[in-house]
């Protein structure tokens, strides 16, 4: 038996670092467990939510407050949210925070280095952009500010899958977010 309070997971972090795996993976846990919970992806969002945005810094600041705002009526509803958006700028992912709450609101920070990025990126994204053939590129011809004290650091270069989402839950678990009960015994 499991239950949870709400709170925002906020995974961020360069594309290709594993944010959405790592979300995916959490949100797993979760439904095994029978806490219901919604995941924000920063690419879906940007489908259904954020349609016509660009990649100016004001539409990347529209469309993370976009996903912050649903989340903060999400986690004061008691919901768990997961979300996996690069979220570029510290600012605005500070600015969520305040929103949601520095007590709910649970910044992840998924780093890898760029040669591993370009080395994972099927799309070949970061190889145009390091050519110049795409403009305002995260990581490369754009800023990403690093987040200077999130609750988690992961570094996906050194830790897999499972071993980073353990980090992950054992935070949720050891700060009160996931009750876990075990099953009596007779």
């Amino acid at each position: 038996m499991a239950n949870a309070k709400g709170f925002t997971l906020w995974f961020t972090g360069l594309s290709g670092a594993g944010k959405s795996t790592l979300a995916d993976e959490i949100s797993r846990r979760l439904h095994e467990r029978g806490i219901g919970h919604e995941v924000l992806d920063g690419d879906v969002v940007r489908t259904n939510l954020s349609k016509g945005l660009g990649f100016s810094r004001e539409d990347r600041d529209t469309n993370i407050r976009r996903i912050g705002f649903v989340a903060e009526l999400l986690t004061r509803s008691e919901i768990p949210v997961i979300t996996a958006a690069i979220s570029p700028y510290r600012a605005v992912r500070e600015e969520v925070r305040s929103r949601i709450g520095t007590h709910r609101f649970i910044e992840v920070y998924v780093a890898a280095g760029l040669d591993e990025l370009v080395r994972r990126d099927v799309k070949g994204l970061y190889a145009k952009a390091l050519r110049g053939e795409i403009a305002n590129f995260t990581g490369v011809s754009d800023p990403y500010e690093a987040p200077e004290s999130p609750q988690i650091k992961i570094d996906t270069e050194v830790q897999n899958v499972v071993e980073s989402a353990d980090r992950v839950w054992d935070y949720l678990v050891n700060h009160g977010f996931i009750t876990v009960e075990e099953p009596a015994t007779v």
